[in-house]
Parts: C-alpha cells; sequence; structure tokens
C-alpha cells in the first residue's frame, strides 16, 4: 500500500486536527462578553438573548449522533470539510444578522457544523493513531487546542468587540475554517468510496434521534426563561424522552443501526460519557459565574473582562500538551483524568470562595491558576470514550462523547444559572451582596460537580497487565524436581 498523507506528514495533519477543534472550542465562550452589545443592537430581550449561546447548543447536541454516523458511513474527510464550510457560511451569516431571528438561526446552523467536524476530527485522531504512546501525544495536542480554544473565547471575544464590534466574533470563523478546509485535501487521506451498506443508511433512525435530541436541548435551555413547567421546558423534554425511548426500539430492531446498542456495553465509553455529562456542565456554568461576577460585580468592561482569561488560557495550553502526554504514559487514563478533574474541582471551589463584593481579581487567581493546571486531564475523557472502539465505528462513539457534554452542557448551564438567581427577585432587587451570594453558592455546586466527575472517573477500569513469559533456563541447567528426576532416569538408563 501507497504510503496515505497522514502517514506522511502526521506533524502537519495533527496540526490541522488540533486547529479545527480550537475553531470549535472557541465557539463556546467567544460570545459571552459581546451578549451586552448584541442585545442592544439587534433588540434582543433580556429574556431572548440567551439563545446566542442556546440556538448553537441545540443545533450542535441534537445533529451530533446523526454527524457521527455520517462521518463512519460518508468518510471521515468529506464530513470534515463539510463541517468547515458550513462552520464559514453561518458565521458570515451571524456577523451580517441583522434582526434577532436571523441571528439565532445562524447560530443555530453554526450548531451543525460543529455537529459533524467534532466526531470527524476524533474519528480521524483515533484511525490515524494507533492506540498507545502515538494516540496519547495526539489526544495532547488535540486537547491543548481545546482547552485553549475554551479560555481564549472569552479574551478573543472582548479584544474583538472592544475594538471591532460584536460582529466580528463571528467573522473571525470565516477565515479560520476557510483555511482549514483548503488545507484538509492536502493533509487527509481521501475517503474509500461510501459502502452500500445493506439496510441503507437507517433514515429513521437518523430522523428520530435528531428530533428527539434537539428538543430534550431545546426543554433544558428553554426551561430558564420559559419556566420548568411550561410547553417549551416540560413539553419538550417529555417529547424528546418518548422520542429517545422510540429510538432505542427502532435500533434493537434494525439490521443497520445509526447507533450500534453494544456500544453501551463498553464500560470506558459509558463511564466517559457520564464523566463528560459532569466535566461540561459544571465547565459550562463556572464560564459564565466568572464572566458575570467580572462584568456585573466588579464592573470590567468587554475586553477587561476578556484579559482576564488570559491566565487561564496560557496555563491551560501549558498543561494539556505535553504534561498529559507524559502523564498519560505514565499514569494511565484512569489517574490521569481522575486527579485532573479533582484538580479542577478544587480550583473552582477556590475561585468561588474569592469571590466578593469589594474584591479583586488577585482573589480570584489562586483558584484560576489551580484550575488551569488541573486541565492535563481534558485529553484523557476522548482517550477513554474511543478504547476498545472498532475503527469503523469511531465516528458514531465520538459523537455519543460529544452528545453526552452537549446535554451536560445545558443541563449544568440551566441548573447554575437558577442557583445563582435564587433570592433575586423584582421586589428584593439585585443588590451586590445577593448577586456575589448566589454566585459563589452556584461556583461551590459547580466545584462539588466536577469532583464527583472525578469520582467516577476512578471506577474506570484498569488496563490488564501483559503477562512477560518466564525465559528458559540456561542449557544444562534443570529448573524443576520433574526435570531433574528425567535426568536421572535417562543416566541410568545409559549406565545400564
Amino acid at each position: 500500500m501507497n504510503a496515505s498523507p497522514r502517514r506522511r506528514r502526521p506533524a502537519l495533519t495533527l496540526a490541522l486536527l488540533a486547529f479545527a477543534q480550537f475553531i470549535i472550542t472557541i465557539d463556546y465562550n467567544i460570545v459571552y462578553v459581546a451578549l451586552p452589545d448584541i442585545g442592544d443592537e439587534l433588540g434582543f430581550t433580556a429574556q431572548s438573548l440567551q439563545w446566542v449561546v442556546s440556538a448553537y447548543l441545540v443545533g450542535f447536541g441534537g445533529f451530533l449522533l446523526l454527524g457521527g454516523r455520517a462521518v463512519d458511513r460518508l468518510g471521515q474527510r468529506r464530513m470534515f470539510i463539510l463541517g468547515l464550510a458550513i462552520y464559514g457560511v453561518s458565521s458570515l451569516a451571524g456577523g451580517l444578522a441583522a434582526d434577532p431571528g436571523m441571528l439565532v438561526a445562524a447560530r443555530a446552523f453554526q450548531g451543525l457544523g460543529g455537529a459533524l467536524l467534532t466526531p470527524a476530527t476524533l474519528a480521524l485522531i483515533y484511525t490515524g493513531f494507533p492506540e498507545g504512546t502515538q494516540r496519547n501525544r495526539a489526544m495532547g495536542v488535540w486537547g491543548a487546542a481545546g482547552s485553549s480554544g475554551l479560555a481564549a473565547g472569552a479574551l478573543l471575544g472582548g479584544i474583538l468587540t472592544n475594538d471591532l464590534g460584536w460582529e466580528w466574533v463571528f467573522f473571525v470563523n470565516v477565515p479560520l475554517a476557510l483555511g482549514a478546509a483548503l488545507a484538509a485535501p492536502r493533509l487527509l487521506s481521501a475517503d474509500p468510496p461510501p459502502e452500500n451498506h445493506r439496510g441503507g443508511f437507517d433514515m429513521p433512525g437518523a430522523l428520530i434521534a435528531t428530533a428527539g435530541a434537539s428538543l430534550m436541548v431545546f426543554g433544558l435551555v428553554s426551561g430558564p426563561d420559559a419556566g420548568w413547567g411550561s410547553i417549551r421546558g416540560a413539553g419538550a423534554l417529555a417529547a424528546g424522552a418518548v422520542l429517545i425511548g422510540v429510538f432505542a426500539l427502532v435500533e434493537w430492531r434494525t439490521r443497520n443501526p445509526l447507533v450500534p446498542l453494544r456500544l453501551f456495553a463498553n464500560r470506558s465509553l459509558a463511564t466517559a460519557m457520564a464523566v463528560m455529562f459532569l466535566f461540561l456542565g459544571s465547565l459550562s456554568g463556572q464560564y459564565y459565574l466568572f464572566t458575570t461576577y467580572l462584568q456585573n460585580v466588579l464592573g470590567y468592561s468587554a475586553l477587561e473582562a476578556g484579559l482576564a482569561f488570559l491566565p487561564l488560557t496560557l496555563i491551560s495550553v501549558a498543561t494539556t500538551g505535553k504534561l498529559s502526554t507524559v502523564l498519560l504514559g505514565k499514569w494511565g487514563t484512569r489517574t490521569t483524568l481522575s486527579i485532573g478533574l479533582l484538580v479542577i474541582a478544587i480550583g473552582m471551589i477556590l475561585l468561588a470562595a474569592g469571590m466578593s463584593t469589594g474584591g479583586s481579581f488577585w482573589a480570584l487567581l489562586p483558584g484560576i491558576v489551580i484550575w488551569g493546571v488541573g486541565s492535563f486531564g481534558f485529553p484523557a475523557m476522548f482517550v477513554a470514550a474511543a478504547s476498545g472502539v472498532e475503527p469503523a465505528e469511531q465516528g458514531v462513539a465520538s459523537a455519543l462523547a460529544s452528545t453526552s457534554q452537549q446535554i451536560g452542557g445545558a443541563v449544568g448551564l440551566a441548573a447554575i444559572v437558577a442557583i445563582a438567581n435564587t433570592g433575586l427577585t423584582a421586589e428584593t432587587g439585585a443588590a451586590a451582596s445577593d448577586v456575589v451570594d448566589g454566585l459563589r453558592t452556584a461556583g461551590w455546586v459547580a466545584g462539588l460537580a466536577m469532583a464527583a466527575a472525578a469520582i467516577i472517573a476512578a471506577t474506570l477500569k484498569k488496563p490488564q497487565a501483559t503477562a512477560t513469559p518466564k525465559p528458559p533456563g540456561p542449557v544444562g541447567i534443570c529448573t524443576s524436581s520433574e526435570e531433574r528426576s528425567t535426568s536421572r532416569d535417562r543416566r541410568r538408563r545409559r549406565r545400564g
């Protein structure tokens, strides 16, 4: 076989895949500091402004399972390029939006691009780098890009909003996505022709899964705004749960399921999904709390709030790269993941403890530093999710893991916002002390949720040690009583 482009230029290929992950993760936070300007210019209400963030979650979380199976069936490189193209077009539309409806639609379409790009990126890493040292090193680089994107999103969002306007938090993605899409054909191996699977693509399962997941995420992000007992809240959740149940029945009976149910028997994947649910749930809430405290309590501008994320960005990049790779090789997936999450939990709790009405950034810095150091555990989640999964199912496995992340993020954000706003009513007003009390309590809850994720990670199955065969003894020397007895019998026969 001829060497594929991925084999000839693995470093450049990994750089491309890490860059794609940076594009995906930067969108989690880049819009947060721009929300006040977006709301003022486009006419969002206080209740509807959350949909600038939530529409992305609905599109991303709703289409991930479909995107993961499309990667497995239609090709990793094809879906990688298509996801980047959708990202670029939707980002351009978001920056050009003239009313709330257009911006929300662009954000949902951007989520669809992420639902294709995320499983394609992970599948290219899983199939292009063998399990073990090479994959751990690749996941360390990929994780560093993800951590830097999460942390740098707020920094870049603050700079762009302050200097160029809120539109540029969307426009910035256009050249990034276009450049990555143009580089992909040169660095990634061409996909084989799509296989003619008997039974097709499981279109019923794809439609039911997409509708069910979308309704679940929609209900979760609508609850705080419309009320948990409303049709948009409880109604969407109930409808989504029913569709997910129907989806399980369809997958059990179909010959070529969208999501093979046997994947849920993979203990490593199932544990990683639970960890990811809690991880992003607590992390997305913590970013919200940190940004809210900086701008609403300390009075930071968009630029100042973005710059406050700089220490977290630098530390996360440093620890998620080389350190993560070294620890994965030395400690293994289970220990690296559980200790990393525990360190993040400690950092989150210290960050919450540093919040006060008369506080300063320096009171927050110890928690920020410890939070950033714990980022070395981030790649280990995805190493665990890929363990023991067949190459032909890596796309859907990564989609399952990412879906649990997105739903966890929606649940966590809704819960953290509800806790932070407890006691803040129109009658009592939003006194600074009440705001800080709510933020601090919510921060402690987020830290405890991260600690629970660390405990679950500790239940990952420890890799089986490979038995080393005992070397044979030197020639002519007996190695057991049975061998010595046989040797004596042979000498007697020769003398006789």
